[in-house]
């Protein structure tokens, strides 16, 4: 191929971010790359639709999805509050199954993994999709390995991204496996954005994740959380904190929040620990002081639990991709 045939699905309400954050990567890429096989970005719909997007937006199709033939180099199916219809769309699913078989990659964004899923893509594959469906998705579809946690999962030649923001991550990603990590670093610059979020990375942190408003005993027990870390912030101590009992503190966290507040603390501390190994050259062990972490040993097996990699090399790479 001189090119890189790259289609992109849309349907009726699909999420126009979802899109945009692949088709202006890639087209960003063939720009500053002068690339030997540039990426022929194609948007894709049933019939060649105009895809409305919210709040108001039609986006153009330039192919109709049942005419598309190949091979393409990558399928990406996008999400959006229209994924559950088109996850029931016989026609939809019949070619999303085909043009699979002839893409050399394919992946999905946010709930476009529930079309996936409905093409038998996923089956007996880990995958992802935005946190908020995650629950949906694993109930639905038993045989597909949901995992809510992060921005992007690779299994085989199938990749599915979390949402919105996380679909220009996984571009990213696909433009270092193929054009090399100059390119890449030099794309997500034009962008202004962060290169690149690893795929490991949590979609929820102690940066974003916060307790509803009105819930002022578990509000005060997260604010405590997150200025003690080195502190006695045991479920114990956070009732008393929050003025409940233990029982009722864990009631709420695991309503509200997802997960017992042991959980969230241990999440809190690594996160925090994440933050401090990127963002400064202190030593490992007074990372783990500072985060109330018990020693080095601690923090590589916790890194080594939620990241896959010790934080050793979490550092390196993480100050890599910055430079």
């Amino acid at each position: 191929m001189d090119c890189r045939p790259v289609a992109v699905v849309g349907y009726e309400n699909a999420e126009l971010l979802d899109i945009a954050c692949v088709t202006t990567s890639l087209d960003m890429a063939n720009g500053l790359g002068e690339l030997r096989t540039p990426y022929r970005v194609m948007v894709v719909s049933p019939g060649q639709r105009a895809i409305s997007c919210r709040p108001g937006m039609v986006l153009r199709s330039t192919h109709a999805l049942e005419r598309l033939t190949g091979p393409l180099d990558t399928m990406i199916v996008s999400g959006g509050f229209g994924y559950a219809e088109a996850a029931a769309d016989p026609l939809i699913v019949a070619h999303i199954q085909r043009l699979a078989r002839i893409s050399r990659r394919v992946a999905s964004v946010c709930t476009g993994a529930r079309i996936l899923a409905a093409a038998g893509l996923l089956d007996g594959k880990r995958a992802t999709t935005h946190w908020w469906f995650a629950d949906a998705l694993a109930a639905q579809y038993p045989g597909v390995d949901v995992d809510p946690d992060p921005i992007f999962i690779r299994d085989g030649k199938i990749s599915t991204a979390a949402g919105i923001t996380s679909a220009q991550d996984l571009t990213l990603a696909f433009i270092e496996e193929d054009h090399g990590v100059e390119l890449a670093r030099m794309v997500s610059r034009m962008l202004v954005t962060y290169l690149q979020r690893p795929g490991n990375q949590a979609q929820m942190s102690m940066f974003t994740a916060a307790p509803p408003p009105g819930h002022d005993a578990l509000r005060r027990a997260v604010d405590h959380v997150n200025a003690d870390l080195a502190g006695d912030i045991g479920t114990t101590a956070l009732a008393a904190v929050a003025g409940v009992s233990p029982r009722h503190l864990t009631r709420l966290f695991l309503t509200h929040m997802g997960q017992t507040p042991g959980r969230f603390v241990r999440e809190v501390r690594v996160a925090a620990a994440a933050h401090l190994v990127v963002s400064t050259s202190l030593p490992l062990a007074d990372v783990a002081a500072r985060c109330g972490l018990a020693s080095a040993e601690t923090l590589r097996l916790a890194f080594v639990r939620r990241y896959g990699i010790p934080p050793s090399q979490y550092r390196a790479r993480h100050r890599s991709a910055r430079s």
